[in-house]
């Protein structure tokens, strides 16, 4: 099958396959004997019978042969499968199932002028809005001075999970770039969801895929994350390593760093007093 109802259908696939993966037998109490065992994680049979759903039912669901599954059904596939939160509010969204929220449509992204307002308000906060796949549509000085000089980044590269990916300077600010870049593709991923077969999307995962094993890899996963980023870590070059928790508040995402705190007690030298550009 094509078109959207083609991609929904192949994503819940790819995506139980990948959670059955993943689920030991002993998590869920069932003999954890290895050697008898041909595939990782639990065999079809087990999710379907955790499940109460017929073995054919499940097994045409992971081919993508079937439609989406009713609310009841992933209910009882995510107690089965052990989903969290986060990922029966991905399956419901690629069902058409999400809680009192519409399918967003595509539109232009612009950044309100209270926001803008905001961000600059924040001086000692460092601040950044994210947009549809994580792009980057406004920042403050703080923000910029903290990860790259945003303002000097082409608007078509001007994106979270790319800079990540392949701005080496960024890189080289993330000593727990791995950490960081799983989240990135898990949120991406999320957020994919409320635009399927969104051709912004297709490019960008195509894009950082070529070339990028370490991308391809976490995208294969199908792991999904609509938390907040947590804590984190930069290297800056006059600060040296700076600690700080984030939050994310509602799309469009502002994105907060709650104040960033030197971890070898240098905080006198933060911010850096010199003039940085911002949008």
């Amino acid at each position: 099958m094509k078109g959207v109802e083609g991609d929904k259908r192949r994503e819940v696939a790819a995506f139980l396959r990948a959670r059955r993966a993943e689920v030991s037998p002993g998590r869920v109490g069932l003999p954890a004997d290895e050697r008898s065992r041909k595939v990782a994680g639990l065999r079809r049979e087990e999710v379907a019978g955790r499940a109460g759903i017929s073995v054919d039912y499940y097994t045409r669901l992971e081919q993508g042969r079937l439609p989406a599954p009713s609310g009841s059904v992933l209910d009882s596939l995510a107690h089965s499968l052990l989903l969290d939160e986060d990922q029966l509010d991905y399956l419901r969204q690629l069902a058409d199932l999400a809680p009192a929220r519409r399918r967003r449509r595509t539109r232009r992204q612009v950044v309100p002028r209270p926001v803008h307002a905001m961000l600059a308000d924040l001086v000692a906060t460092p601040a950044m809005v994210l947009g549809r796949f994580t792009d980057i549509l406004a920042w403050n000085d703080l923000a910029a001075e903290l990860l790259c000089d945003f303002a000097a980044v082409p608007e078509t590269r001007r994106n979270f999970v790319w800079l990540t990916f392949r701005d080496p300077g960024v890189r080289e600010r993330l000593p727990d770039w791995h950490l960081s870049a799983g989240e990135c593709v898990a949120y991406l991923r999320m957020d994919a969801s409320h635009y399927p077969s969104d051709p912004r999307l297709s490019a960008l995962v195509s894009e950082l895929s070529t070339g990028d094993s370490e991308f391809e890899h976490w995208w294969s996963t199908h792991r999904v994350s609509g938390r907040s980023f947590g804590s984190k870590r930069v290297l800056h070059p006059a600060v040296g390593e700076i600690r700080w928790r984030c939050d994310v508040a509602a799309h469009p995402v502002v994105r907060r760093y709650w104040p960033p705190v030197p971890s070898h007690g240098r905080s006198s030298n933060w911010p850096p007093t010199q003039e940085r550009h911002s949008s």
